[in-house]
């Protein structure tokens, strides 16, 4: 009865001094740093409590989220991304777009529901007015699966409102430029990165015997990279290696006149199309349009270099041949020219395509004159680095 009667004294003495104090909580309680071990502490403070903890621990919690054996706090207030594009390192990489594309967009509604489709190739054509029905002609037979973008050498843009295509299609006009120099400006490989193939045409191509879709599915087959349609052997040929062969569906190389092709396997023989009516992959195009140069716009001398930019160059350059046009040879962008000397317009634009065709090849011939000796420079470097 003694030890009942004692342990029932002390559990009520007990519990009156307890309500006798207000509450205490260990939220509340400044401990030493050593009285809890550091995981209970961390998971205390993930609660929300207001321990004092030591400010090294602080930050171990701040970023163990992204490396726990890290003990560098995170500085939120900087960001450097040095596999970001050049320029955009202090972007988050989710903020980075690098690409873009010629798809329209409207001005009203959600971005995500602009687009009705997206279009996979691209064709460009660099035109003047005089070429309108041509044109017209040649963008009919490309499908909806192409944006259609027009170069307008002689500023004349509003004439083409007559086409219901040209209100989708993409306008850019500036006087008396050629192609390659709007490819250069306007083309650049990150703009047109979401399409699979870029055409690159001129103005005068008969396109009867041509369709665009078809061609792609040959391209592909054939597993070309740089590519033009064969053209009507009778009228507008250049070079053998572009002429149309009526027994094939594709060939990538062609025998020349004599003492023309040093190697079977290089231009003009394989390796080979013009720039009248190239077609490039995407990938091929990224390296093409670095080799063009800003102030050769004619382009000149640039189909012989073309290889540089796919391997086996003789087996990824090719001409569809079951898919040909006619060179038509329409005075056009040359009579945009000026008359000096007694010259007509024309003679002075071809003057300049020579001369740029010289100027091309020299160029590539002392870059890799310059390559290649700054390689043996750095193995002579190392080399007595070595022996050193």
């Amino acid at each position: 009865m003694k030890i009942i009667a004692t342990a029932f004294f002390g559990v009520t003495f007990g519990f009156l001094i307890g309500i006798s104090f207000p509450s205490l909580s260990i939220t509340k309680v400044s401990l030493p740093t050593n009285f809890l071990p550091s995981n209970d502490l961390s998971y205390i403070e993930e609660k929300g409590s207001k321990i004092a903890t030591p400010e090294s621990h602080k930050a171990w919690s701040s970023s163990k989220g992204n490396d726990s054996s890290s003990s560098t706090p995170i500085d939120k207030s900087k960001i450097w991304v040095p596999s970001n594009p050049r320029g955009a390192e202090m972007l988050p990489p989710g903020m980075v777009a690098a690409e873009s594309d010629f798809y329209l967009r409207r001005l009203w509604g959600l971005p995500h529901e602009d687009l009705k489709s997206e279009p996979r190739y691209l064709a460009t054509f660099t035109v003047g007015i005089n070429q309108k029905a041509n044109i017209d002609a040649c963008v009919k037979k490309f499908s909806e699966n192409f944006t259609i973008v027009l170069f307008h050498y002689d500023g004349r843009v509003t004439e083409w409102d007559e086409f219901e295509w040209s209100k989708t299609a993409i306008h850019i006009s500036v006087r008396k430029q050629t192609k390659w120099w709007y490819a250069k400006r306007f083309l650049h490989p990150d703009i047109v990165a979401r399409y699979d193939y870029i055409f690159v045409w001129d103005e005068d191509l008969g396109v009867e015997h041509f369709n665009a879709e078809e061609y792609v599915k040959m391209v592909k087959k054939h597993g070309l990279e740089i590519s033009q349609p064969g053209l009507e052997p009778n009228q507008g040929l250049t070079w053998q290696m572009t002429k149309r062969r009526g027994d094939m569906e594709v060939h990538k190389i062609t025998e020349e006149r004599p003492g023309w092709c040093s190697d079977p396997h290089l231009p003009p023989c394989a390796a080979f199309v013009e720039i009248m009516a190239p077609v490039f992959s995407r990938n091929a195009w990224r390296c093409v349009w670095h080799v063009i140069q800003n102030d050769l716009v004619h382009g000149w001398g640039l189909d012989f270099a073309l290889r540089r930019c796919v391997e086996p160059a003789h087996e990824k350059i090719g001409v569809v041949d079951s898919q040909w046009v006619v060179h038509q040879s329409f005075p056009s962008l040359g009579n945009q020219g000026e008359a000096t000397d007694g010259k007509a317009p024309w003679q002075g634009v071809r003057d300049r395509c020579k001369k740029e065709w010289t100027m091309f090849q020299s160029r590539m011939a002392n870059a890799e004159k310059d390559y290649f000796k700054s390689l043996q420079v750095e193995g002579s470097s190392n080399s007595t680095a070595t022996t050193i």
